[in-house]
């Protein structure tokens, strides 16, 4: 894995006073900019602000939309909620897998596609729904799913 560009992340941390009440905000920066948070942003943060490493990584491992190693560029969410589960969820994400060869949770070997799923997209009118980079896309088979990839 490529090293991190540290004056990135002087940039980024820079944008906020060094107090402790922004290391959520800095992180989600952080993200924005890595697609991950890598180990030495994550000390960079703890030295800036000036606290523990271990809360550095406590705040990162709980939000779910943070993370420890790279998403894709393109990230791909299918929802597993009751809706989209009785109408075929498990049909997409096994169509999305054969073609990305990844499973949940993981990111294709080139590092252009996040493969992942949530609970809920609060879009159950549209069952199955699944969105990619953010943007959401109902009434989905797995041959529509395919053509989103």
């Amino acid at each position: 894995m490529a090293s991190v560009d540290l004056n990135l992340v002087d940039e980024i941390l820079r944008t906020r006073p060094p107090e402790p009440r922004h290391l959520l905000a800095l992180l989600q920066e952080i993200q924005a900019r890595f697609r991950y948070l890598p180990k030495e942003a994550m000390l960079a943060v703890a030295g800036y602000l000036d606290v523990p490493l271990a809360r550095v990584f406590s705040v990162a491992g709980f939000y779910k939309a943070l993370s420890l190693t790279p998403k894709g560029e393109r990230l791909v969410t299918v929802c597993q909620g009751t809706a989209c589960h009785l109408r075929g969820a498990s049909g997409l994400v096994g169509a999305l897998e054969k073609r990305l060869g990844i499973g949940l949770g993981q990111t294709s070997a080139d590092g252009r596609y996040g493969l992942e799923s949530v609970n809920c997209l609060g879009a159950c009118a549209l069952a199955p729904v699944a969105t990619v980079d953010g943007t959401v896309h109902g009434h989905l088979s797995p041959s529509k799913a395919l053509e989103l990839v």
